[in-house]
């Protein structure tokens, strides 16, 4: 008799464990299921997915860039003192842009050095123009105004066509330009590949370009559309830390990079190009007409730049 009762109460505790474990698994199962089952109150299309993607609880607090915002920064950078002007602001790694007067077509003066750097080494990827090939400067070459160190050289001094495009950005030689467009590339072929690349508002003989056009060649350099990656380095190398360092870079931090290009001619102000500091990267053109070269006006382009980059950097 105690036996029996002794197996009987082995079964009764035995039922007892059972039953025990696994109410403790259905509620510690209950439990994390309510915990992880989170339904987001953000719609899918709010999250702004930039080049390395958040987890969406911190894309809540982010605050969103505004065309109207900037703008409104700008113009209180400006003051008021300039009346005829363009500016275009495009980030590389989001849709935000802010454009004024993006088409109007300006004198271009040395930017338009750009789109001749650009087709040199188009041509040159495809095998049509060397450019270590040798060229010897004539006299009737030698452009002799402006920028440049190649107009104070005797005739006859030889450049190789890589460090004529060298000196045409670094130093904005108005002879190695001119050598350039007029006997290594060629102005039918500088139009016709103007014209693929969507260039609609520049001439380069009449040396008339917008806003817009720039904006659209300098995206073409940097996304590696116009050359390779070995090219394509080199004519980034000579659009940075140029002559000219004190508009668009001016005011820069350290660390930050400018590849650009400024043009210079009476009333006419421009510098237009590339900011990259690693993480966020923009095109910025600033076109004028109607300034006056000089030190003041560099320094408020060189604040206005500052104040686009404080702001694409938020």
């Amino acid at each position: 008799m105690d036996g029996v009762r002794s197996k009987r109460k082995r079964w009764v505790r035995f039922i007892f464990l059972v039953t025990s474990i696994v109410i403790a698994v259905f509620l510690i199962r209950s439990f994390f299921q309510n915990r992880v089952t989170v339904i987001s109150p953000i719609p899918d299309d709010m999250v702004i997915v930039h080049n390395t993607p958040k987890p969406k609880s911190f894309t809540l607090f982010k605050k969103q860039k505004s065309a109207d915002d900037l703008t409104e920064k700008i113009n209180n950078a400006l003051g008021g003192k300039w009346s005829d002007y363009s500016i275009i602001v495009e980030d590389y790694t989001s849709d935000f842009a802010l454009r004024i007067s993006e088409g109007e077509i300006f004198v271009a003066a040395s930017v338009n050095k750009v789109p001749i750097l650009a087709a040199l080494y188009y041509y040159a990827n495809n095998g049509e123009i060397d450019l270590d090939r040798d060229i010897t400067v004539q006299a009737n070459d030698i452009q002799d105004y402006g920028t440049g160190s190649i107009r104070y050289n005797d005739p006859g001094t030889v450049y190789s066509v890589k460090t004529l495009a060298k000196l045409m950005i670094k130093q904005s030689d108005n002879t190695a330009a001119y050598i350039l467009a007029n006997h290594i590339v060629g102005f039918p072929k500088l139009k016709e590949i103007a014209a693929t690349w969507g260039l609609t508002q520049t001439d380069l003989v009449a040396n008339k370009t917008s806003n817009q056009d720039m904006a659209k060649i300098f995206r073409l350099i940097y996304d590696r559309k116009v050359t390779d990656e070995a090219h394509t380095l080199e004519m980034l190398s000579f659009l940075k830390d140029t002559d000219f360092e004190t508009r668009i870079p001016g005011d820069l931090p350290d660390g930050v990079t400018a590849y650009h290009k400024i043009g210079t001619e009476v009333g006419i102000i421009h510098d237009a190009g590339i900011v990259t500091d690693g993480k966020h990267t923009y095109y910025i053109g600033v076109f004028t007409n109607g300034t006056t070269e000089g030190e003041e006006t560099d320094k408020l382009m060189a604040s206005l730049s500052k104040t686009v980059y404080d702001y694409m950097k938020q």
